[in-house]
């Protein structure tokens, strides 16, 4: 689960409440020593192909078009960027210089969340 929280309340962008290791297609997935899936890459950094990277001849937004990964993070998390030109509306109203992101373990999500065992980061 990934949520964010910006420092302004001018608007709010919603969390993440999916885990995307469920989704995540064997190709993409990073396997621990017990071959369990502890994390999803993205296409671009799974296979460094120009269409998934959106570079070179495919720079460009009339050129990179989301691709069938793309789509699985986006109909989990319909507010976050999925590919380099996707724009989702909750990030475009939203202008801020500080979010907190927070990343919950596997199974934590389903109900409150104490914040004081979360790992949060700001950026």
């Amino acid at each position: 689960m990934v949520t964010t929280r910006q420092i302004s309340t001018k608007c709010t962008i919603n969390g993440c409440r999916k885990n995307m290791n469920i989704f995540c297609p064997p190709e993409l997935q990073v396997l621990n020593e017990n071959r369990q899936v502890v994390a999803c890459k993205s296409a671009c950094l799974a296979f460094n192909l120009d269409s998934f990277c959106c570079r070179n001849e495919f720079g460009t937004p009339d050129k990179c078009k989301p691709s069938l990964y793309s789509k699985i993070f986006k109909d989990a998390c319909p507010a976050y960027y999925s590919y380099a030109y996707d724009m989702p509306a909750p990030l475009v109203s939203c202008a801020s210089r500080e979010f907190v992101i927070t990343f919950c373990p596997s199974g934590w999500g389903e109900g409150e969340i104490e914040s004081e065992n979360i790992a949060s980061t700001s950026i």
